[in-house]
């Protein structure tokens, strides 16, 4: 087998896990019509590649993240595919995915570290505070000598938060060399297109401006996606914190979902649920 067979066949199996998270997205938030299914179809593929192949992670767990990659979600919003990706990779049971948004589950609609779920390491109810949490953590396992990266995910939209340039002019000027923070790029937000909400501008040139390396990647294309984090990835320790502008489409794998700012934080009713599910393959089996 040639090196471009192996990378080929490695994408294949994940993008197979991809379609099984998907499914798991739309049937969690059908079951309690709640939940933001638009931006988790958009991510599916991004924290796919992160935990089945990027990060150096345990699903034993320990809230400190010593001598391992950890992981911030800072959409927290995007709950299904974190719960999905979590339990797909072994940090708790499927079968837990069906008690999403009930009365005493785990899975609350936002993640949050009082319930004790295994992989969450805070709480990400109130956006564009993910951002400093994780320039926290790069900063302690500089401290603490551990050589392991930090990765972190944020919305487009939530860069309207002005606490995060706080934090991102703070990693490039004090040189957070172990942090990848990956922005979701898809152009909607929950009122509409950001373009018309209030326009990001050239987000390449604002994090290089603050003093970040940057890089474009196709967020739905698995392959694509392995280049990017593989680059950043070689790119850390040099001096600067790496930003990967992730383009993905809202809604991904559910035609009539893509590219609309409207399933942001709708659920499907049955007759869209069953049209969901026949466009995304069943994998590794339902819960």
């Amino acid at each position: 087998m040639s090196k471009f067979d192996f990378i080929m066949a490695n994408v294949q199996e994940l993008e197979k896990i991809a379609s099984q998270v998907r499914r798991d997205i739309v049937r969690m938030v059908h079951a309690v019509q709640s939940g933001h299914p638009g931006g988790s179809l958009g991510c599916t593929d991004f924290l796919t590649a992160l935990y089945f192949k990027v990060m150096e992670h345990d699903p034993k767990f320990n809230m400190d993240g010593t001598n391992e990659d950890i992981f911030f979600l800072s959409n927290g919003h995007i709950s299904p595919v974190f719960y999905s990706v979590l339990a797909r990779s072994g940090y708790f049971d499927v079968k837990e995915l069906a008690t999403f948004r009930k009365l005493n589950s785990r899975l609350q609609g936002h993640p949050t570290t009082h319930e004790h779920l295994p992989g969450v390491r805070v709480a990400s109810g109130s956006l564009g505070q993910g951002m400093s949490v994780a320039i926290g953590a790069a900063l302690a396992k500089k401290i603490n000598g551990d050589s392991h990266l930090v990765y972190s995910l944020h919305g487009d939209g939530e860069l309207d938060e002005g606490q995060n340039w706080e934090a991102i002019m703070f990693a490039g000027s004090k040189r957070v060399d172990n942090l990848i923070a990956t922005v979701d790029y898809n152009g909607q937000q929950i009122d509409g297109p950001t373009e018309k909400v209030m326009s990001l501008g050239n987000l390449h040139a604002k994090f290089e401006a603050f003093g970040w390396i940057v890089l474009d990647v196709e967020g739905n294309n698995m392959a694509d996606l392995l280049r990017g984090l593989d680059e950043a990835k070689a790119l850390t320790g040099n001096g600067k914190p790496v930003c990967l502008l992730m383009k993905t489409s809202m809604g991904k794998g559910v035609d009539f979902m893509e590219g609309s700012h409207e399933w942001h934080g709708i659920a499907p009713n049955d007759e869209q649920l069953a049209k969901a599910l026949a466009q995304l393959p069943e994998t590794l089996g339902d819960y």
